[in-house]
């Protein structure tokens, strides 16, 4: 019968041993990155546990699962992808100030209530408040007069001499 040498078998077992050893070591590292990947992704404990398992159990297998059902996008992605949108979305609205001392104003103000600046005044048919430019009242189509401009009545009164 033929007989393995002691030497061939001892080298084996080394080989096996360091063989072994790596897979150790790269199965700790894939359940450390696992970790570290899902808590950049999830806040949500039980989806945490559930990745980790997931690649305790089945190795590489698992973490090839735990790469396809992960969340695309990391915490601060989506963070900063909001924070986008609602800069975006503050910088679209239309913003009121005053003219005079141009503090922030709300669109429903008829006058600032700072300083006291008219910004807005009421139509006389409907009551709803109009821009100071505004001719006509876009709800009621009453048209609307200046308030500087003397009426036509009082430029019709004849003048004493």
């Amino acid at each position: 019968m033929f007989t393995i040498p002691q030497t061939v078998v001892a080298a084996l077992e080394a080989i096996l041993i360091i063989l072994g050893a790596y897979f150790v070591f790269f199965w700790f590292g894939l359940i450390v990155w696992t970790f570290q990947d899902i808590r950049r992704r999830s806040n949500d404990w039980l989806v945490r546990i559930i990745a980790i398992l997931l690649v305790l159990v089945f190795h590489v297998a698992g973490l090839i699962v735990y790469l396809i059902i992960r969340p695309q996008e990391t915490l601060a992605s989506v963070y900063n992808r909001q924070i986008e949108e609602e800069a975006l979305m503050q910088s679209m609205e239309e913003k009121l100030v005053c003219p005079q001392c141009h503090r922030p104003a709300q669109a429903d103000f008829a006058v600032c209530p700072y300083c006291g600046e008219q910004l807005k005044r009421a139509c006389e048919s409907c009551g709803r408040l109009l821009a100071l430019n505004w001719t006509v009242c876009p709800y009621c189509a009453t048209p609307v007069q200046k308030e500087n401009a003397p009426l036509a009545t009082e430029l019709a009164e004849p003048v004493s001499a």
